[in-house]
């Protein structure tokens, strides 16, 4: 299948699609017979929305292309924006990648399952669109039960982008699918708020050269203290390598300005609502504050990133002022998610 072929697939999407109805939507909590249910509308075809430890994932069979284009349908995301497919066990790999060098091992060995997306040679059975036409595939093991135990049942690894619209803030509430997808999903499994908050961290491992795509839920030195030196992808607007490379994304529908210090917010105004690393040593309009991590504790921060920008998105405000925070270990994946929330703004809004 070529890549212009993916776009008269998402045409006929419709009419060609057999899986089963969305119908009205509600949340379901993972009890077994959900969870055979959830197993079963994605071999049948359909799209399920379920946690993750990063953020809720939207999910179909990762060799079903009909399914994936429901996916893209829902989500609104261009073809152009390649999938994570999504696995339970190093055994499921060999459908997916035809090169697993030894730096992929030892990544697996110390981070899987966890927050990490390694993107590898693919292997011609992983539909162009899963993969946006490219040669490579994102991979990860995802570290939550109800996670893995969907991937278990369905028999299949699952490819799933974010459960969100595309390029909004990412979901790491079931309610938070809900308000955004509502019955474009065809089950929503519950399992609580997500662990660590940010999406995994995606590294290239094609060539001689280890280079990380996009920051995320592991730490850059902790990767280089397993495999070494690596080195910083380049984001573009085309042909990206894989998700979360778009300059502009995980954006509020309101628009959010990042300070590069405390200092530099002006708390007096009225119209405004305020993201902050840590709890300040002075008045704040708390009604109108998220605060990360009140003693500046980055995982913490990481964790609460998304909600809080949800919780601001929703007050009475026009304009959300970010504090940054410091980039090292998982602030660097902190402060991708705001620069990118931020890109599109050039200038602030009058009080």
């Amino acid at each position: 299948m070529r890549l212009m072929s993916l776009n008269d697939l998402a045409k006929r999407l419709s009419s060609r699609f057999a899986g089963p109805a969305a119908g009205p939507m509600r949340i379901s909590h993972p009890s077994r017979g959900v969870m055979r249910k959830a197993a079963s509308v994605i071999k049948s075809g359909g799209i399920v929305a379920f946690p993750t430890e990063t953020v809720y994932g939207l999910g179909a069979d990762a060799f079903n292309p009909l399914a994936v284009a429901r996916i893209f349908e829902a989500k609104g995301r261009p073809l152009f924006d390649p999938l994570i497919v999504h696995i339970a066990d190093l055994s499921q790999m060999a459908r997916l990648a035809i090169s697993i060098d030894r730096r992929a091992g030892r990544l697996a060995g110390r981070f899987w399952p966890g927050p990490l997306t390694m993107v590898l040679p693919k292997n011609d059975l992983v539909p162009d669109i899963v993969t946006a036409g490219l040669d490579t595939v994102a991979v990860r093991m995802p570290d939550h039960l109800i996670a893995r135990d969907l991937i278990m049942g369905s028999g299949t690894p699952i490819a799933a982008p974010s459960a969100n619209r595309f390029g909004y803030i990412s979901p790491t509430k079931a309610a938070h699918v809900l308000d955004q997808l509502g019955d474009r999903v065809d089950m929503i499994i519950d399992g609580g708020d997500c662990a660590v908050g940010v999406e995994s961290t995606i590294i290239k491992l094609t060539g001689e050269k280890s280079v990380i795509l996009r920051p995320g839920g592991v730490p850059v030195e902790e990767i280089e203290a397993v495999i070494g030196p690596v080195e910083r992808g380049v984001e573009t607007a085309k042909g990206p390598e894989a998700p979360g490379q778009l300059p502009s994304h995980y954006s509020p529908s309101i628009p959010v300005y990042l300070a590069g210090s405390i200092r530099e917010i002006d708390f007096s105004r009225k119209d405004a609502g305020f993201l902050l690393f840590r709890k300040p040593d002075f008045t704040i309009p708390e009604n109108r504050t998220e605060i990360l991590s009140s003693d500046g504790d980055l995982k913490e921060a990481a964790a609460n990133l998304f909600s809080s920008l949800h919780r601001l998105d929703k007050m009475n405000v026009r304009v959300i002022m970010a504090e940054a925070v410091p980039e090292q270990g998982l602030g660097l994946a902190i402060m991708d998610r705001l620069r990118r929330a931020a890109w599109k703004e050039t200038a602030m809004p009058e009080d």
